[in-house]
């Protein structure tokens, strides 16, 4: 590095601009480099004397209500950077190996902050001796030129899918989905919408070909910001709805959502980050048996075989790399005959007591086609959404109702013993008798 360069990475930025034409492309590119890294270097610095403080206060840290506020007072920060860098410090000492990597310059400030929020709030369903596997993975996910914070928040996204557990994870909690429609006094109408992970992906799959930049006829690049093409796109996607009024037929096709997965993962969900590793090199966080959906990522593996029910199936085979070989056209895993003959036999979902209509229903495979259950009818039942969430994961619910078709051929509910001790089967909906 040259004296000048040197300067201009230790020096005062006082003048700099004047005199930083002395320097060529290449010694420009260099000092934005270092400087980054000595940013990266004097946060961890900061991180580690502000927390020691904190253990050792003096009567101005205890009169400013704590080191972060101390902090914040007496530099050009905000009391809330003040106490995230507090709370940063406080959080890295039961986890040296993330300390060591922050401490190295190898992890941004950011990136610290959700390793260790993971670490802090592991899964439910994630065993202790996985936890340092998963740190490897977080942090090789975080660290060198090509981290982003992306690329993090996907790959904890990613082991919360993993380690399921009973409880359904806030991304597929559809009880939480809200949307509010507001006119204002002005005239207009205000939307805010919060949705599960797979409405949104539907939704952002919809929007996707009527919100790209469009140039104009002479090759003028788009002016319109993203919301102006997300807003324009939404009216188009509303207006297309309308103009089709093609709202499907008996719970017709199932919304354009593509998901990708293993079929051995599929078939048989493996804790793969808590086994151990085949070889020295670990795991790649592709080779992690979850979904993944293109727009909104990672999606569990009860999730993915509730939407394999009733859906098109496409098969790519890839060779050792993950590369593609050959494609297979989509194949429909639950034929219009048949779901006629389950409308006919099961006049709409089949739970014992429910009376949704047969438009709302999905075709459920008892034994799941991925275990090799056959698309034959008496291995389909029609259940309605929410009971057929209940049969693949449902908090308190998983795997205990049974469904087994009888000998008269209809479908036939064995409850768990905390409903019915004896557990005696249940006959489909109320159109049967006992």
């Amino acid at each position: 590095m040259s004296v000048l360069l040197s300067d201009v990475v230790s020096g005062s930025a006082v003048g700099l601009r004047g005199r930083l034409w002395r320097l060529s492309a290449s010694e420009l590119r260099a000092a934005a480099i270092e400087a980054s890294a000595e940013i990266l270097r004097l946060e961890a610095v900061r991180v580690a004397v502000v927390d020691e403080l904190s253990l050792r206060p003096d009567d101005q840290v205890i009169a400013s209500r704590g080191v972060g506020c101390w902090l914040a007072a007496n530099t050009m920060l905000q009391v809330r950077d003040g106490k995230k860098i507090a709370a940063l410090g406080a959080a890295l000492r039961p986890f040296p190996a993330v300390a060591a990597r922050f401490d190295g310059g190898d992890c941004s400030f950011e990136h610290a902050v959700l390793i260790v929020a993971f670490c802090e709030s592991p899964p439910k369903g994630m065993p202790e001796e996985a936890l340092p596997r998963c740190v490897d993975l977080l942090l090789a996910a975080a660290s060198g030129v090509e981290a982003t914070t992306t690329k993090v928040r996907s790959l904890i996204a990613t082991l919360e899918r993993i380690f399921e557990s009973d409880e359904i994870p806030p991304a597929e909690d559809v009880d939480r989905n809200e949307l509010r429609i507001a006119s204002t006094l002005n005239g207009r109408v205000v939307v805010r919408g919060d949705f599960d992970a797979l409405t949104g992906e539907m939704l952002l799959s919809a929007l996707s070909n009527l919100t790209m930049p469009t140039p104009a006829p002479d090759g003028t690049p788009d002016s319109r910001s993203a919301a102006k093409r997300t807003a324009d796109g939404f009216t188009e996607l509303i207006r297309r709805y309308l103009d089709c009024a093609k709202t499907g037929v008996d719970g017709g096709q199932r919304p354009h959502v593509n998901v990708h997965i293993n079929a051995r993962d599929l078939a048989e969900h493996r804790d793969c980050a808590a086994a151990p590793a085949a070889s020295g090199d670990g795991v790649a966080v592709s080779d992690l048996d979850v979904g993944h959906m293109p727009w909104l990522g990672p999606l569990s593996v009860s999730q993915t075989r509730l939407l394999g029910c009733d859906c098109f199936l496409s098969t790519v085979l890839l060779d050792g790399h993950g590369a593609p070989l050959d494609a297979k056209p989509g194949k429909r895993l639950v034929s219009a005959e048949q779901r006629v003959a389950l409308i006919a036999r099961d006049k709409g979902c089949a739970f014992p007591g429910c009376t949704c209509v047969p438009a709302w229903t999905d075709a459920h495979h008892i034994r799941h086609w991925a275990n090799g259950g056959p698309t034959v009818m008496n291995n389909l039942v029609l259940l309605c959404r929410s009971h057929h969430r209940l049969m693949h994961r449902k908090s308190g619910f998983v795997g205990k109702w049974v469904i087994r078709i009888g000998v008269d051929n209809k479908p036939w509910f064995i409850p768990p013993p905390s409903i019915d001790p004896q557990q005696h089967p249940r006959p489909a909906n109320t159109t049967f008798k006992t």
